[in-house]
């Protein structure tokens, strides 16, 4: 069976018709590579982790096991063409996890991992012909990104860090330094207290930071508040 199987092939390449249909085959993986670089470069200009090697190799890959899933199993009577394509989309998961990490309480990742998913499935679209809603998806996904990137309201997110500072040892001085931060609609996630011999109270409080929050303005304003010795992020 194997050596008719080689036959067929070396057949098949003096066959016009027969390399017509591998030509249009290789266009199709060539088309998604395209399309998953052009995707990851707007993923490589904001300085992301997977940037146009990852995501041309995801749609690349992603295409062609769509074409061996149409057309690698034809000499089986019976055969699922969806198997192997089915696999892609959980296939592409494992990516999407080494990508996704917390951060002082925060998601990072997702819009990224989210983007390589999405270009998996670009790839599998090229890889099964169709050619029209495989262009025209990758193109909405890297205009989608770039205007929810240019809009300010779309681009501003939460953020997370760390607040330093030193303060008068007094009556109710870290709830009050608390309550004031909160005011601010900043969500206090921890506090680490240590007090000294020169009546000195050390604080770490780990926040979040609500979107397009102003910093500068909030560290201005703490080092002008009473009692206040020391502040650093």
């Amino acid at each position: 069976m194997l050596v008719d199987s080689l036959g067929m092939a070396i057949r098949g390449l003096t066959d016009p018709m027969f390399l017509l249909g591998e030509a249009e085959l290789m266009i199709r993986v060539g088309l998604a590579c395209v399309l998953g670089w052009l995707i990851g470069n707007e993923r490589k200009n904001r300085n992301k982790s997977a940037g146009t090697r990852t995501h041309a190799i995801v749609a690349l890959g992603a295409a062609l096991a769509m074409v061996v899933s149409k057309y690698g199993f034809q000499d089986i009577p019976d055969y699922d063409a969806a198997r192997v394509a089915a696999q892609v989309v959980s296939g592409v998961g494992f990516l999407g996890a080494g990508i996704i990490f917390v951060r002082n309480n925060l998601v990072n990742g997702l819009t990224t991992a989210a983007g390589l998913w999405a270009t998996a499935s670009v790839g599998l679209a090229m890889g099964s012909g169709l050619y029209v809603i495989g262009i025209a998806s990758a193109l909405v996904l890297i205009l989608m990104q770039e205007i929810t990137h240019k809009i300010a309201y779309f681009a501003k997110v939460a953020s997370g860090g760390m607040i330093h500072m030193t303060l008068v040892q007094e009556t109710d001085a870290v709830k009050n330094m608390r309550n004031f931060l909160e005011s601010f609609k900043i969500d206090v996630v921890s506090v680490k207290i240590n007090k000294n011999k020169k009546e000195e109270i050390k604080l770490e409080f780990e926040v979040v930071y609500p979107p397009g929050f102003d910093k500068a303005g909030l560290f201005s304003k703490l080092a002008e508040k009473s009692g206040v010795i020391m502040i650093s992020e």
